[in-house]
């Protein structure tokens, strides 16, 4: 119910919000999140360079996380429905490789920045709370933008224990229990990675871009 809200709120709706900032990487970043498992700083340093076709699929290379091991993760058919194309066609002509390009750093990462958009701080309320869901769980544990890969890390897991491929979930999350250098069965991540649910196949980025105040 959290995540059709998240995907149904404002950003992906047809009005802007009164006093609103909209930058183009409040409606992209918490979508790759989502369908990726990416933390936050990685999709921050994605360019258009690390948009790759390997064996016929086109995938992200993250590669920038000390934590967790590079990896090539397929681009999930949801963000093509959502404009993907249009969007990096936009980059090109816009002379910008890096694909969130009005993300700025903050203390020389990108997660501060998105935390405090999209968590709140203080008295500034963030997405979570403008979208009316609690900026803390019933454990007490403050959401983050993080808590996206949680969910994509759970169904990752089961849809690749029913594709009898452990070293698949391993590799999407980029764990070191994967211990090789590259997932070589491209077509099987493939499969696995687009069996995360799609969430909202109705927004777009032309949409968003097109909301009026």
């Amino acid at each position: 119910m959290e995540l059709h809200t998240l995907y149904n709120g404002y950003i992906y709706g047809d009005q802007r919000l009164a006093r609103e900032q909209a930058k183009h990487w409040h409606f992209w970043l918490p979508l790759f999140a989502y369908y990726t498992g990416a933390y936050s700083d990685e999709i921050g340093h994605l360019t258009l360079d690390n948009i790759v076709t390997l064996d016929g699929i086109r995938c992200f290379d993250f590669h920038t996380h000390g934590k967790i091991k590079p990896r090539y993760v397929p681009i999930h058919n949801a963000l093509l429905d959502a404009g993907l194309d249009q969007y990096l066609d936009f980059l090109t002509d816009q002379n910008q490789q890096r694909l969130m390009f009005d993300l700025p750093a903050k203390s020389g990462r990108y997660s501060e920045k998105v935390r405090i958009w999209f968590s709140g701080e203080g008295e500034r309320a963030g997405y979570l709370q403008k979208c009316a869901i609690p900026n803390v769980d019933q454990q007490g544990m403050k959401t983050a933008i993080s808590s996206l890969r949680l969910n994509f890390e759970q169904q990752v897991r089961i849809h690749a224990l029913q594709a009898n491929s452990k070293d698949a979930f391993n590799y999407l999350l980029g764990f070191k229990d994967f211990n090789e250098q590259r997932f070589t069965d491209l077509p099987l991540l493939n499969a696995v990675l687009q069996n995360v649910r799609q969430i909202n196949p109705h927004l777009h980025w032309q949409r968003f871009i097109d909301r009026h105040n």
